[in-house]
């Protein structure tokens, strides 16, 4: 029989968190696709979280200039463009379009108050960095947080320094903490390797951005990282863990590091919930074929049971809805 020490893979150690995540803690996620793959995690337990409002964010740059437009509470200059009949804003991604400037400015205003909002009201702030590399508009320098597939030739690439990126996330710390003052950040690089830029600058590119977040946990005590990267490059590093393209994380890599925070980054209370929840998560998942049937109206009402079951044994409140 083999010991249970001969495990064949190399077990990445998470660092403790000074404080567990709480039930009732509020979290907003920032930054790549995997803070989007988590962030949906705690949404379908019904927990408070808000992610990605203006769409994914992959560089410290345009993570800075989103936090900065959310704190500084004008919307008298949102960079809007107009591209074949519709209107976009540089600070955002292509999901947020209107049909004129007008519109397209009060959809930024609403979409930033919101955020301002979570981050004002949250307990944690979780900050996943895909790249260095940014793009700037060649007519006005203006750092764009997504390039809405227009010709290369407009945008000028730019690969930042570890001194440029630690800069940035400074800067990007100020700001929300000046909206939260009791705002803990949790930082987390991308496993997601960008073959477009090379292998290897792929992983010189990771590199910038762990000595930068390094560097920036020295200067802030409230400030911690985890080792998403190092899961996927040590204990998942079989392709299995992948998707079809073999870059992208499988859903079951992404279901392992959910485990691994539940165990290991959350209070007990918070753990048993979850464990509660799940069966009302599974119910919600499902995608009826009908839903005029009475089997579906009598399945609602089984649902709406569950909740009022879950809210009477928690606080109703964590069982609000999402942030907006």
């Amino acid at each position: 029989m083999l010991s249970s020490e001969m495990t064949f893979r190399t077990v990445v150690e998470l660092p403790k968190m000074e404080r567990l995540m709480q039930l009732g803690d509020r979290i907003v996620f920032l930054g790549s696709c995997f803070a989007e793959h988590i962030g949906r995690r705690f949404a379908e337990y019904g927990l408070p979280v808000l992610c990605n409002p203006t769409g994914v964010l992959y560089n410290p740059l345009s993570l800075l200039r989103v936090v900065q437009s959310t704190a500084e509470e004008t919307d008298s200059h949102w960079p809007v463009f107009q591209h074949e009949g519709h209107w976009y804003c540089w600070l955002a991604g292509t999901q947020l379009v209107a049909d004129d400037e007008a519109s397209c400015r009060l959809l930024m205003t609403n979409v930033f108050e919101g955020l301002r909002k979570a981050l004002s009201e949250s307990t944690y702030l979780f900050i996943t960095l895909g790249t260095n590399v940014c793009y700037r508009l060649r007519e006005n320098n203006l750092v764009v947080t997504n390039c809405h597939k227009l010709p290369a030739s407009l945008f000028e690439e730019y690969s930042m320094g570890v001194g440029e990126c630690v800069q940035a996330l400074l800067q990007l710390l100020e700001a929300a903490r000046a909206l939260n003052p009791t705002l803990r950040v949790v930082f987390t690089v991308s496993p997601y390797r960008y073959a477009k830029y090379g292998f290897h600058g792929s992983q010189l590119s990771k590199a910038v951005l762990l000595l930068a977040v390094e560097e920036v946990c020295r200067h802030c005590d409230w400030c911690m990282y985890l080792p998403i990267y190092e899961i996927f490059m040590d204990e998942l590093r079989d392709y299995r863990f992948y998707a079809e393209d073999m870059i992208h994380p499988a859903p079951v890599a992404v279901d392992y590091v959910w485990h691994r925070l539940v165990q290991e980054c959350m209070a007990p209370q918070l753990q048993t919930y979850l464990t509660d929840y799940e069966p009302l998560r599974r119910a919600l998942a499902h995608r009826p074929v009908n839903t005029d049937s009475p089997q579906y109206q009598a399945f609602l009402q089984k649902i709406e049971t569950m909740r009022e079951a879950l809210a009477l044994k928690y606080d109703h409140r964590i069982l609000s809805p999402s942030l907006p």
